[in-house]
């Protein structure tokens, strides 16, 4: 599933960001806030949301799930023997900056990428 999501990610990044240097970064953050929605966020029977937007300067990727409870980073670091516990570490560390919104039911967990611009018509990477 995640492969999916990195290709799907790649794939909506046509929008003139193929070369744009943090897409691996963004596709990463989504795989790892879809991962959470299934594993965490979506009662059985359910599914979830993934939306992602551009709008010149900044990318926005949404995972709407209807689960109870508020994602966060752990407070404390995860030891080698966990299997888990480090994809808000990810985001948060990759993203420019990510948080949860309410949604009736559950929430959407989301992450925001600055697109800087060098001039008309040419972007880089940050």
């Amino acid at each position: 599933m995640a492969a999916a999501l990195r290709l799907g990610v790649g794939e909506v990044l046509v929008w003139g960001l193929d070369s744009w240097d943090r897409s691996h970064d963004l596709s990463l953050c989504v795989s790892e806030l879809a991962t959470n929605a299934l594993l965490h966020g979506v009662p059985r029977g359910r599914g979830f949301l993934l939306r992602l937007r551009y709008d010149g300067e900044l990318v926005r990727a949404e995972v709407h799930d209807s689960g109870p409870g508020t994602p966060r980073v752990p407070d404390e670091p995860c030891g080698p023997e966990n299997e888990g516990g480090r994809g808000l570490l990810l985001v948060a560390a990759l993203s420019d900056k990510w948080g949860v919104g309410e949604r009736t039911p559950g929430k959407i967990v989301w992450c925001e990428f600055a697109v800087p611009w060098e001039g008309p018509g040419v972007r880089s990477g940050s």
